[in-house]
């Protein structure tokens, strides 16, 4: 670690450059129990799902309407 606060060392920025080229992506594939899992829990959810979509459009449309604090000026 560099203690200069303007500069940057060699190791940091090599593991920079190690995570900058690593693709994302899962580091395997599901299990069967994973999976199925996945499964049960969408068809659990499904009668849910619209009201989510609804909740986060109302709240989408809100959140463009702030006035204030956090508001970000045009």
């Amino acid at each position: 670690m560099s203690h200069d606060p303007d500069h940057t060392d060699a190791e940091t920025t090599a593991a920079d450059r190690r995570d900058a080229a690593h693709k994302p992506g899962a580091d395997r594939p599901p299990t069967p129990e994973e999976a199925a899992a996945a499964e049960r829990a969408a068809a659990e959810l499904a009668d849910e799902l619209p009201g989510v979509a609804e909740h986060y459009e109302e709240m989408t449309r809100i959140g463009a309407d702030v006035k204030g604090e956090g508001e970000i000026p045009d």
